[in-house]
This record gives C-alpha cells, structure tokens and sequence, in this order.
C-alpha cells in the first residue's frame, strides 16, 4: 500500500457543544476549542475531527442540517472556524469535518421546495412515494430512530423517507442534480483548507429497489450497504476527493470486512478508512473472545489492502470505561489497558474527548435528564405500548448516547469548568475526582498514559505497520498480540479481569531481551512467566 500522511496519525474527535462554552450560553462553541488546541497539542494528537457544526434547527445535535455553508449560531461564526483552523494548523493538527450527505433537515430550504408541491423542480431531491393505501406507509421498514422509514405529508397526500429521524428527510441520491450541489458543497470546505471529512451514514446512500417490504423489520440491515453506493463513492472521489490531499473516513455499519473492502481498498478509489460497527453497535457489554474474533476477521480481510479504525467510544457510544472496562475500583486501570490496547492495534486510533482523562458514563434520574432524540423516541414508543416507564428508563440508561455528550471536567469549579451558564446537557456528578486539571498534576495519570502511548506510536513504526499474530488464544481473560515490522517486534499483553493471572508465554518470545516499553502498574518483573494484577496491560519491545 502507498502510505499517506494519515497513516501514521492519531485522531483526537471534538465533540464541540460538550468541550468549552466562551460565551455563558450554556453550549461549548468553536471558540473554546480554539481556546484549548494547547491542551489537545500537549496530548500529542495529529488531528481533530469536528462533530457537525453547520446551521441546524439542532433536533439531532446537529446531524439535521438547514444550510451547509453557514455555522449554526450556539457554535459561532465562519470567522470563528477559520480562526480554528489557523491555529490548529499553526501548531501542526490537521482538522476534519463530520458531514452529513444521506439526509438534511426538514428545515433546508431544498425540503421546504420538495414538498411545497408535487410539481415542485425540487420534488425528486427527497424520497417521496404514495402510501400503500389510504391509511398505510409504502412499505414496513423501521427507522434508526422511529417505527417507520416513513412520514405523511398533508399538503400532497405522500409520504416522504427518512432513514432516522422524522425531522430528517432523506435526499434522493439518484439525483444528478442532488449529487453535484452536494459536490459542490464538499469542494467549498475543502478549498477552506480542511483536511478531510468524516462522512455520516455513509453507507446509507443508495436504497433498495422498490422498497419492498422486510421479512423482518427490526433487523435494519436493510437500509445499508445497498447496490449502486459504491458507484456514488467512486463517482464522489473522482469528482472531488481525488483533487486533494484529504482524509476519507466513512461511518459504514452492518457490513463484513469483505464488504468493508469495498469501501477503503485503494484501487477502488472510494474511502481512505472506514468505522465499522461490529463492536459498538453489536458488543452491548464486553465480550474479549468475541473481540479477538472481530479483530482477526479486520485483520484478515483489509491489512495491505485498505486501512481500518481503531475506536470503542465517541458521542453515539457509552464512555469505554463504563461500557466495557470497570468505572470503580478499577477505573484508571481499566481505561489505560484500553488505551494501550486501541493504540497498539491495526489501524488508526480514535481518541474522543474525556476518554484520555477516563470520563464515565452517567445514570440521570429522569428522561427529562435526558436530549437524546432516539432514546427520547425508544422511551415514549416502549411507554406507549403500556411498559412500566421506571423499567424502561432502567433499561435505556446503558446505551443512551447522552452516557457520552455530557460536557469534559476541566476543573472542580462549578459546572466543571465548562460553562458561567446552564450547561445544555447535564454535567456527570462526579467532575469533582475526574477532571482535567488534576489530570495534569498527576504524572501517573490516564493522560500521561495516553501522551505516553502516542509518542511510542511516532518512535516505532511497528505500531503502525506491524502485521498482527493473535497469542495465548486459549487464555480467556487474556488479550496478547505479536506485531512486527522491519526488524521491530511488539509484545501487548493484558489481563480483562478483576483476579491475578498467571502466564506463560511461549518458548520463542523472551521479554529479557527487550524492553516494557509502557505498563499500567509501572515497573514489572521480566521473564517468561508473568503475574498480571487486575485489568494490567503491558507492551513490550522485543526481538523480532
């Protein structure tokens, strides 16, 4: 494979309403991630990926979009972006865009034109299908985020698609003319100067022809992966990601890693990497065999073909340390065993804000608590249907994207630190043990880990470009891994669970003669029998 400048990269992801408010209104801004690109230097990043910050009537944070070239007003001004950007790539971070092009909002001014009449020139820019009788929805498939795809509208007696929610309509990218506007669009910001796009519901472009029915509608499947998306990719490269030197990162769920090739092998010029969704969407609680398992299939199916990603959190996701590490006892333990693992690992890691600081998830006590649109949904659907509402909060709670979105601890003062104002989200009670600055005091911090774990990343290149040989398979609570790359060899060995285990590593690797290049208990003992406290992680140099 050629190699990019990507390649070698670690992605830091700015959830920007939940990282810094300068202005007292209760949303973090563009400004504040300005004000604190020293912060994101410090911890040894290469690029900052930006959650949508376009003009949005705001009912999914954002991923609604009303105008593509202008900045929704809580997160500031064009002069404020551009301003980011200078000083993001004065200090050597490159910054991309989170870009939304399978839907827009009911509130963009092509919607409004779409369905003002059946005649309209801009009717065939959205999905719109008579129903299949007077009282019933074209077909029976289920949205992300409601129990149809489908939405009446009065006005021209049809119904138009939205693959989430109702206030986001689907374009109709078998459209020329909606193909082009969007590709004039993407051109626009990346003659700005950014560095790449992560592309949202990449996969989602084209739709099954003629909508039939599903045998089973819960399974979602469906909406995804379609024929005719890689012909729009290739066509969206050729068009305008071949004309610079940017970063393609497409959101592609419920597809295999030979499908998965399809998106980011390099002859096929579509997608640089890809997020696939076999362990967020799929692994509601750690599960390491079948972690292991998922890796090996990655492995296996894109190394030397096309690049993969590496994440288990962002702002969809429960924080990693409550989901699948342990937020007590155990915490920074656990969220340093993770770190080393994901950094360690084929492919390009994601850091999501808070996660290098070990932030957890958060129980609120009332949907009310809660801005989630598609747990606000799930919860009146399930309420409606006569479920006990206590029951179907409890139940919720685990996987509500809001675990996620609630604002970074930056100190112990109030709020955190992130706002004068009412903060949009509640702020995680417990800021006061778990902030930045404290962080920064202690060298033996999840931050210094991660710091650390970068700068072993940019020194040795196997980290990179090693291939991947899966060890001590049999051992069900231990995770270990050989990578190596030009003479380089590298160890990862980790304990998942809460007991002491004892190991013995094959004959032909021998840690004596080479280095523990991090561990999250510090100084270890170095022979070929190792005794691993709970949730230890180490990485090793050794002979090749």
């Amino acid at each position: 494979m050629e190699k990019k400048w990507w390649n070698e990269s670690v992605v830091y992801q700015v959830y920007w309403r939940s990282f810094l408010d300068t202005d007292g209104d209760g949303y973090g801004d563009l400004r504040g991630v300005t004000k604190k690109l020293d912060y994101i230097s410090n911890l040894g990043v290469d690029v900052i990926w930006l959650n949508p910050f376009y003009l949005s009537p705001d009912k999914d944070n954002g991923y609604d979009i009303s105008d593509y070239y202008s900045v929704m007003p809580k997160a500031g001004t064009i002069e404020d972006f551009e301003e980011l950007m200078k000083e993001a790539h004065k200090r050597g971070i490159k910054v991309i865009m989170d870009l939304v092009v399978n839907h827009t909002s009911d509130q963009h001014p092509w919607f409004q034109e779409s369905k003002s009449s059946k005649d309209n020139p801009k009717r065939d820019w959205y999905i719109w299908r008579d129903g299949k009788d007077s009282n019933s929805p074209p077909n029976n498939w289920r949205s992300y985020f409601c129990p149809s795809t489908w939405e009446y509208d009065q006005g021209t007696d049809q119904y138009y698609f939205h693959s989430f929610a109702v206030e986001q309509p689907d374009l109709n990218w078998e459209n020329e003319e909606v193909r082009n506007e969007i590709y004039k669009m993407m051109h626009y910001w990346l003659q700005k100067g950014i560095n790449g796009f992560r592309l949202d519901a990449i996969a989602l472009l084209a739709k099954p022809e003629g909508f039939p029915d599903a045998a089973d509608p819960s399974d979602i499947s469906y909406l995804t992966n379609n024929p005719g998306v890689h012909e729009y990719l290739q066509e969206m490269n050729e068009k305008v990601f071949s004309h610079y030197d940017a970063l393609t990162v497409g959101e592609v769920a419920f597809v295999t890693p030979e499908e998965g090739l399809l998106y980011v092998d390099e002859k096929r010029k579509e997608l640089d990497t890809l997020f696939h969704f076999e362990v967020c969407d799929e692994m509601p609680t750690w599960d390491l065999e079948r972690f292991k398992e998922i890796q090996k299939r990655w492995y296996d199916g894109l190394w030397g073909k096309g690049w993969n990603s590496q994440f288990l959190n962002n702002h969809d996701h429960t924080r990693l340390v409550t989901r699948y590490g342990s937020d007590g006892k155990y915490r920074v333990q656990s969220a340093k065993l993770f770190a080393a693992m994901l950094h360690s690992l084929p492919g390009m890691p994601y850091i999501y804000q808070g996660e290098e600081i070990g932030m957890t998830g958060v129980r609120f006590n009332s949907i009310d608590d809660y801005n989630d649109i598609a747990m606000r949904n799930k919860y009146k659907e399930l309420v409606g249907q006569g479920q006990n509402p206590d029951e179907v909060l409890t139940s919720l709670q685990p996987l509500s994207r809001d675990n996620s979105r609630t604002p970074i601890h930056w100190n112990q003062m109030e709020n955190a630190g992130f706002t004068t104002g009412t903060p949009w989200i509640n702020i995680n009670p417990n800021y006061t043990e778990i902030n930045v600055e404290d962080a920064l005091k202690d060298k033996d911090s999840v931050f210094y880990f991660y710091k650390k774990l970068i700068e072993l990343r940019k020194k040795y290149k196997v980290f990179v470009y090693g291939d991947y040989q899966a060890i001590l398979e049999e051992k069900q609570e231990l995770y270990s891994y050989l990578r190596r790359y030009q003479g380089e060899a590298l160890l990862f060995i980790a304990n998942f669970s809460e007991q002491t285990q004892s190991v013995q590593l094959p004959e032909e690797i021998n840690v004596t003669t080479g280095s523990l290049l991090i561990g999250n208990y510090g100084e270890a003992e170095e022979n070929d029998k190792l005794d691993l406290q709970p949730y230890e992680a180490r990485i090793y140099l050794i002979q090749a």
